[in-house]
């Protein structure tokens, strides 16, 4: 099966070469038979690279330790869910589940455009084979998932995963953020395409938006996976730490972000088309740059895979993917231009651009932030890391500027609003955000960022929520349906538009989570059975000890009993686990989750004949609306990339 893999990957390297040149001369020619065998080299590559990852599952499940990968990645006694995760667990392992998925999301967009976009595919399936064929160098020559160990050596068992991965959220948050950041390639194949052949109308955006918001509801729910998995696994009390590889994941979907909003003014308008096309460039190469990012070794990260001598190739294929884009885009800047210009400043079109720019601004602070170690270390000799305190001191008072506008923007009229529609759209937030504000200060929310962002949430919460309210009531008059039917009509009758309203409470719960975050209890303590210390108003006794031994790791387990004022409220068992093949110690934390407050206990070890605990407690409000808010931009997403169904001739009259 790895000689099977191993072919597998070579053949589809050959192929895609072969599939590029064979796309570039059907559309010179224009030659549907040639334009049918380049489609059906990217299936032939997609098949290809699915029987190598079908092959390298195989070593993995069965343990073959002459496989390079399956012994550092795996063990006998993994469990075997986690030998599937081993899968992207390493760098050999990751890019081929990287290339597996272009290769998927490549097969589906011929399938979808061998009908249509007949002008356009050509010159996408070339670029998404030129980055096929990138991967495929790495696979074949670079970073060879079936390399065997040297020859006589026997390897009787693996080193098994890091024992931080072995986590169920760990099966999940990799494939999502490789979805999210892979599935940007497919617009940025058309948006190449688009001016290669100088089609540069909205053509190629409305036959990518599902691709653009898939891909980006891939990597925002990947991100908030991760930052569960951090907060489960990691056992520091946080959810986000600014690390680098989480900025890597971040930048991609702000720049995303903006292109999505962006391209609505376009289609609107026809404005900023130049824009728009530097802001998937610019999605596209830092989704690379993520992947380089976490891969090169040249930034520390508890996230990142061991550093190695693929770093030089990434930053090539960066500098390729600039020189390409810039080349094309100074080329056709001129058609690309137009005269459109805003009309107002109290304008749907002038809040999106602004929102933009903020996005923008965000990942312009985050990339200099997490470039800001290899900076110094050129210019003064040294690495200075820049910590969280720069990335909150800058992005938040951005970030409360962009939740302003998740409530503005959308209620804004095309062109200029006038005063009227103005206050009709925003008297009663205003009224309500002006009554919560003394609520909350009186209520001890008096640290000026906490106390603004309350006082947004209620703002752009209530806006949204009058807008369905409205739909709402106006459909149920007109139709006499009842309520709960008229919201679910309405909101069916508009995808796009109250999809994005539901997007945008999801940013709502976020921030009420991320303001939570300002009110965390901290404690930790040294205790000896029946002994318990204080975090707030809850008391922790530390009641039992015990010790399991387990199939592939021996934990220390500690039983607290937790007291709301004095009253029972429930027990928390965190672990210290050791694990057999690795030698690793890892954290397993437990958390009591509510709609209030989250109650994280870790625990540090035990030791001595009296069983000493050292026990770390943290007291974090509101983090479960994150996840909520998850969940929310999920669906919301969902609704917007559904179908809509096409008016009819008498619609269309009316």
């Amino acid at each position: 099966m790895a000689t099977l893999g191993n072919i597998s990957l070579q053949v589809a390297f050959f192929l895609a070469i072969a599939g590029f040149f064979v796309a570039i001369y059907a559309r010179k020619q224009s030659r549907e038979d040639l334009m049918e065998a380049a489609n059906r080299i990217v299936i032939g590559i997609g098949i290809l690279i699915t029987v190598g990852v079908i092959a390298l599952l195989r070593e993995l499940m069965i343990s073959n330790f002459q496989i390079e990968y399956v012994a550092q990645y795996t063990s006998r006694n993994t469990p075997w869910n986690y030998k599937i995760t081993a899968l992207w667990a390493g760098q050999d392992g990751s890019l081929l589940f990287w290339n597996w998925i272009l290769s998927i999301y490549a097969v589906v967009a011929v399938v979808q455009n061998r009908k249509r976009n007949l002008n356009l595919l050509p010159y996408a399936i070339a670029t998404i084979l030129v980055v096929q064929l990138f991967f495929l160098i790495l696979n074949n020559f670079i970073a060879n998932p079936f390399q065997p160990v040297p020859p006589g050596f026997t390897i009787p068992d693996g080193q098994g995963l890091n024992p931080q991965l072995q986590n169920p959220g760990m099966m999940i948050h990799p494939p999502m953020l490789y979805l999210g950041y892979i599935g940007f390639t497919i617009p940025f194949a058309f948006a190449m395409s688009a001016m290669l052949t100088g089609k540069l109308d909205n053509l190629w955006i409305t036959s990518t938006r599902r691709w653009t918001l898939f891909a980006w509801l891939c990597l925002g729910i990947g991100i908030t996976l991760g930052g569960k998995w951090a907060y489960v696994e990691l056992g520091w009390g946080g959810y986000w730490a600014w690390d680098p590889v989480e900025n890597a994941s971040f930048m991609p979907w702000l720049t995303g972000t903006a292109f999505l909003h962006s391209v609505i003014i376009q289609e609107k308008k026809n404005m900023l088309r130049v824009w728009n096309m530097v802001l998937i460039m610019l999605t596209f190469f830092l989704s690379i740059f993520g992947t380089f990012l976490t891969r090169s070794g040249v930034i520390s990260s508890v996230h990142s895979f061991t550093a190695s001598a693929i770093g030089p190739f990434f930053s090539g294929f960066l500098v390729i993917i600039i020189l390409a884009s810039v080349t094309l885009l100074i080329w056709r800047m001129d058609v690309l231009k137009t005269r459109n210009q805003l009309e107002s400043l109290t304008s749907r079109e002038s809040s999106f651009l602004l929102n933009n720019l903020i996005f923008i601004a965000i990942c312009f602070s985050v990339l200099w932030g997490t470039m800001f170690p290899l900076v110094s270390e050129a210019v003064r000799g040294a690495k200075i890391t820049v910590g969280p305190p720069f990335f909150n001191q800058v992005n938040v008072p951005i970030g409360l500027l962009l939740l302003l506008l998740t409530g503005v923007g959308p209620l804004l009229a095309w062109r200029r609003t006038s005063f009227e529609s103005f206050k009709r759209n925003f008297m009663i937030p205003i009224v309500l955000a002006l009554i919560a504000a003394p609520v909350f200060w009186f209520a001890g929310v008096q640290s000026l960022y906490p106390f603004v962002s309350a006082v947004l949430i209620v703002f752009v919460g209530s806006s949204i929520i009058q807008e369905f309210w409205k739909g709402m009531t106006a459909r149920h008059r007109m139709t006499g349906e009842n309520h709960f039917r008229a919201l679910v009509n309405m909101t069916l009758k508009n995808k796009s538009r109250f999809g994005g309203y539901i997007v945008h409470l999801a940013i709502v719960f976020y921030f009420i989570g991320f303001t939570g975050s300002a009110f965390n209890v901290e404690v930790e303590k040294t205790l000896q059975p029946g002994e318990e210390m204080q975090a707030g108003m809850f008391s922790f006794v530390y009641s039992n000890h015990q010790q399991l031994n387990r199939p592939n790791h021996v934990a220390q387990i500690v039983e607290l009993e937790v007291l709301k004022e004095g009253k029972p409220y429930g027990k928390l068992y965190p672990e210290k686990r050791m694990y057999f093949r690795s030698n690793q110690p890892n954290t397993e934390v437990d958390i009591i989750q509510t709609w209030r407050e989250d109650l994280y206990a870790t625990l540090a070890g035990v030791s001595g004949d009296n069983n000493a605990a050292t026990i770390r407690i943290f007291v974090n409000p509101l983090v479960q609306w994150i996840w909520i808010g998850g969940a929310i931009l999920a669906f919301g997403t969902i609704i917007a990339m559904l179908p809509t169904k096409p008016r009819t001739i008498a619609e269309k009259s009316k």
